[in-house]
This record gives C-alpha cells, sequence and structure tokens, in this order.
C-alpha cells in the first residue's frame, strides 16, 4: 500500500533522512523505532505531505505521491494522529471528530458507530470541550478523529507518549482490533520497544537518519532492537 523508497530529507544544511526505505501494507502494524532525534517525525512528515522529500519518491497504492500536497494525501485515505494529540480544546468531543470530515465528500460526513464501539468514553463525552478531558482521553479523542476520516493508512506518532498505563493498554487494544479487520495499513511510530513487541509485524529501526534494522516479527531479534533504542 505504502512504499518509501530511497528517502532523503534536508533541513537547510543539516540532513534528518538518509535513502530510508519502508513499506506498510494493508492488515499489517509497521513500527518505526528510534531514539528521540532520529529521523521518524521528519520521516512521517514526509509521507503525509508535511515536509518536502529532497530526495527519493512515496508511493501509495500505485500512486507516486511524492509531490502531492496534505490535503490531497488526506483525501487519499492517508490519515495522522500527531505527537502530542494537538486536539482542539475550546471544541467539543462531538466538534473535533466532526473536523476529520473535512477531507470527505459530503455524502461521506457522519460518524460511524465503530468509533464508539472502538472509544466507549468518547459517547458518553460527545458534548464535554476536548481540554476539559484527560491526557489519555484526548489520545483516544485524536485516534478517534484520524479514524472518522475512513482511512486506508493510519499513522501514529507515538501514541503513548505521557499517557497512563490503562489507556495504553486501550490503545492496544483498539490497534489490534484495526489489524484484524485487515481493511487499513498501521504505521506506528514508537520509543519503547515493549509496546511495539506486541502489535508489529514489521520493524523499521532508524539511527541518524538511516534505516539500521528492519524485517519481520521473526527476523528481528528483540535483543538486537533493543540496542538501536537504549541510551
Amino acid at each position: 500500500m505504502l512504499e518509501v523508497q530511497q528517502a532523503d530529507l534536508f533541513y537547510g544544511a543539516s540532513q534528518a533522512l538518509r535513502k530510508v526505505n519502508l513499506k506498510a501494507a494493508i492488515g499489517c502494524v509497521t513500527c518505526l523505532l528510534g531514539r528521540n532525534g532520529v529521523g521518524k517525525t521528519s520521516l512521517l512528515r514526509a509521507i503525509i505531505g508535511q515536509q518536502p522529500l529532497s530526495g527519493g519518491s512515496i508511493h501509495w497504492q500505485g500512486k507516486d505521491i511524492t509531490n502531492w500536497p496534505a490535503f490531497k494525501r488526506a483525501r487519499d485515505g492517508i490519515a495522522y494522529v500527531p505527537q502530542g494529540r494537538e486536539i482542539f480544546p475550546q471544541l467539543t468531543v462531538e466538534e473535533n471528530l466532526r473536523s476529520g470530515y473535512a477531507c470527505l465528500s459530503r455524502d461521506g460526513r457522519r460518524l460511524d458507530e465503530e468509533i464508539f464501539s472502538l472509544f466507549p468514553v468518547l459517547r458518553q463525552m460527545l458534548g464535554r470541550r476536548g481540554g476539559d478531558l484527560s491526557g489519555g482521553q484526548q489520545q483516544q479523542l485524536a485516534i478517534a478523529r484520524a479514524l472518522a476520516t475512513r482511512p486506508k493508512l493510519l499513522v501514529l506518532d507515538e501514541p503513548t507518549e505521557g499517557i497512563q498505563p490503562s489507556i495504553i493498554q486501550d490503545i492496544s487494544r483498539v490497534i489490534q482490533t484495526l489489524r484484524e479487520q485487515g481493511e487499513i495499513s498501521i504505521l506506528l511510530v514508537e520509543q519503547y520497544f515493549e509496546f511495539a513487541r506486541e502489535l508489529a509485524d514489521i520493524y523499521v529501526i532508524l539511527d541518524r537518519g538511516e534505516v539500521v534494522l528492519d524485517g519481520s516479527r521473526e527476523e528481528v531479534q528483540p535483543e538486537d532492537a533493543r540496542r538501536w533504542l537504549t541510551i
């Protein structure tokens, strides 16, 4: 579904990505791992269209989207849950969810019942302002807002950051459910190997902007992965 080939990315004279290759298939969870500052978020920003590549290409569903603007990628089924959640604090939960409608056609603008089956707590909070929710509830809202766009690729940037353990378990359950449905591809960025280990079908590990280790769950040994993640 998604294929990044030989991606280079610069910020001025500083090179953030070096010949990065990555694939993410439907029905699979691809985990992008690495320490802080190794290029994970830069790669995500390139995939969703917020940062142009300096070299290489990005293909999505057989189309070259390297030069597509972000809104066109969203309309084509790419949804992004940013690090830090970035919900609208002054809008209600329902208004936050409906803000995901921007990339949908008018006749497709509805909240599917599945969103509330995945995140039951949100149904009880539709009238509450997003800023009044706990950090974990805001993270669930951010993921639900992305799912409201009915994506074919869900990109999650460190969804466990600053979240209490019970909510982390809920997020893990949602990711597992989406994978089992076999209808979307999930690209998950994480620093913490133990969370990724429960979910990953494919590992891609970055260090200093380069892929230093990649492979399936069976191919990548936990001790090899941890070596690139510990400080």
